[in-house]
């Protein structure tokens, strides 16, 4: 089976939507005052109407690891999810998907990590390549990470206003 991550952050003065907005209109200089020192670019290279098909770069820091890659927007449902996945020349078997709900509570995010391709090819070399990279540290980093950069998130959009 694919390797999957989910995290559950519930959000306190963040909506969905300005969620959203934000993901698909970042700009380096967004993405870095977001969290310096953690988030150091994120942008879109090419922008398709609706937002599918935009191609964006991300660099950041997931715990010790520095991530940089570019990602290809597969699903924008405005203010509910987002999906990217991972390209280098080709689209590769990455996905990053934040789906957004709003309650009285604020905004509740599920972010999604999935790794590999559903199949036997897959299970028997793929998976345990991917095993070694995504092991227990990484999916600690990354459910820290997504915790933080979400409040983070709200923090800076609230001194917008």
């Amino acid at each position: 089976l694919m390797y999957t991550h989910k995290t559950n952050v519930l959000v306190k003065n963040l909506s969905a939507h300005s969620l959203y907005e934000f993901m698909l209109r970042c700009t380096d200089e967004q993405y870095a005052t977001w969290w310096p020192g953690t988030h150091f670019a994120f942008h879109t290279i090419k922008r398709e109407p609706n937002d599918v098909g935009s191609l964006v770069y991300f660099d950041e820091m997931v715990g010790a690891r520095r991530l940089k890659y570019k990602a290809v927007v597969i699903e924008a449902n405005p203010d509910r999810k987002i999906t990217w996945q991972m390209k280098k020349l080709v689209k590769l078997p990455g996905y990053l998907s934040l789906e957004l709900q709003d309650t009285d509570a604020g905004v509740d995010i599920r972010h999604t990590l999935s790794i590999g391709y559903d199949n036997a090819f897959s299970r028997v070399f793929i998976d345990p390549l991917v095993r070694l990279y995504a092991n227990k540290q990484f999916e600690a980093d990354l459910a820290d990470h997504a915790e933080t950069e979400f409040n983070k998130l709200a923090e800076l959009l609230a001194t917008k206003h």
